[in-house]
C-alpha cells in the first residue's frame, strides 16, 4: 500500500526521478520522464541508462556517479554548467535556442538499512528560468555595449576610447613598446551641414567611419573623438606605420563618394600623428601632440597628414 502511494506521488511530481543501480541500469522512473522521453516503461526498466539515453556525456557520468557511490554523498550539475543532460523535449510555451529542456539534475546515494542500493537522479525542468536568464544576460550586454559605442557611428564612444587609449599607453609603456595615436577631422564639415542638412552631415560620418574601419587592423582601436574627430589607436606601431596607416585613411576619405538625396557628396580630412618614445609621458600628451600635428594640417591647406614635430618627452 505504502509503495503504491509514494509511486502514485512520484508520479504525480512535475520533477523527473530516475532510480539506477550500481551499475546504471534504469529500475525505476516517473511519470514525468516516460512522458518527456517518450518512451514505454517495458522499453526501459532494467535498460543500461546509456542505451536508452546515448547522448550521456558516459565519462562525465560514470565519474560524476562514481563520486556519489563511493563517498555516498550527494552531487549536483546546473543549467549554467551543462543546458541539459537528458535529451527531454520540453512544454515551454515560449521559443528557446534548443528543442530539449534546461535541467537542474541532483544525484542521490540512496541507502537501504546501510547498503547501498543504487542512485536516485532528480531532473529538474528550469526551461523558464534559461530562458529568461539568458534573455536578461543579453539586455545587459546589449546595455553594456551601448555604454561603449557611439549610437551614431557604432565607433568607440570618447568616454571607451579615451579608457582603452590609457590601458594601451600604460601597456607600451611597461613593455618599452611602440604605440601610435592618428587623429583626424573632416574638412570644413559646418559647411557640408549646411548644404545637405544634418542628415546628410551624418550620413557622412557614417560612411566615413565605415571607410576607416576597413582599412584597420583587430587590434586598431578606433572611435569618435567628438563632432567630426575620430581617432585611431594603434598598438605596436611606430612613426613610419602610423603616417602610412593614416594617408591611406586620408586617401580612402577622399575617394569616397556618398550619395545623398540624388547628390553626391565629397569629403576630405585633416590627419595629425604622434608617437609615444618616452616611458614619462602622460597618455593626454599623446593626444595634444596628435591633434597640434592635426591643426598644423589643416592650416596648411586641409587633406594631408602631418606629424607631430618631437616625440613625447618627459
Amino acid at each position: 500500500m505504502l509503495d503504491e502511494f509514494c509511486l502514485d506521488i512520484s508520479n504525480r511530481l512535475n520533477t523527473g526521478i530516475l532510480f539506477l543501480d550500481c551499475d546504471y541500469n534504469i529500475i525505476m522512473w516517473n511519470r514525468f520522464l516516460e512522458v518527456h522521453a517518450n518512451k514505454n516503461d517495458n522499453d526501459v526498466i532494467g535498460k543500461s541508462v546509456f542505451s536508452i539515453f546515448p547522448e550521456l556525456p558516459r565519462k562525465w557520468f560514470e565519474r560524476k556517479l562514481s563520486s556519489v557511490i563511493q563517498l555516498k554523498t550527494q552531487s549536483f550539475c546546473g543549467w549554467e554548467q551543462r543546458h541539459h543532460l537528458f535529451e527531454l523535449f520540453h512544454s515551454r510555451p515560449i521559443t528557446t535556442d534548443s528543442h530539449f529542456m534546461a535541467q537542474n539534475c541532483t544525484f542521490l546515494p540512496v541507502e537501504i538499512s546501510g547498503e547501498l542500493e543504487g542512485i536516485c537522479i532528480l531532473i529538474e525542468d528550469v526551461t523558464d528560468v534559461c530562458h529568461y536568464q539568458n534573455q536578461l544576460n543579453k539586455a545587459l550586454e546589449e546595455l553594456a555595449l551601448s555604454n561603449r559605442i557611439d549610437g551614431l557611428t557604432q565607433t568607440f564612444n570618447r568616454k571607451h576610447w579615451e579608457e582603452c587609449l590609457a590601458k594601451e599607453f600604460s601597456r607600451a609603456r611597461r613593455h618599452q613598446h611602440d604605440l601610435a595615436l592618428v587623429m583626424l577631422d573632416l574638412d570644413h564639415f559646418k559647411l557640408l551641414n549646411d548644404t545637405f542638412g544634418h542628415q546628410g552631415g551624418d550620413l557622412v560620418l557614417v560612411e566615413t567611419a565605415k571607410a576607416v574601419t576597413k582599412l584597420l587592423r583587430m587590434g586598431d582601436l578606433f572611435g569618435r573623438y567628438g563632432g567630426e574627430e575620430f581617432a585611431v589607436i594603434l598598438p605596436n606601431t611606430n612613426l613610419a606605420g602610423a603616417e602610412e596607416v593614416a594617408e591611406r585613411i586620408r586617401q580612402s576619405i577622399a575617394k569616397n563618394t556618398i550619395r545623398y538625396q540624388d547628390r553626391t557628396i565629397s569629403v576630405t580630412a585633416s590627419i595629425g600623428v604622434a608617437t609615444i618614445d618616452s616611458i614619462d609621458t602622460r597618455y593626454e600628451d599623446l593626444i595634444s601632440n596628435a591633434d597640434i600635428a592635426l591643426y598644423e594640417a589643416k592650416a596648411k591647406g586641409r587633406n594631408r597628414v602631418c606629424l607631430a614635430k618631437e616625440t613625447l618627452l618627459a
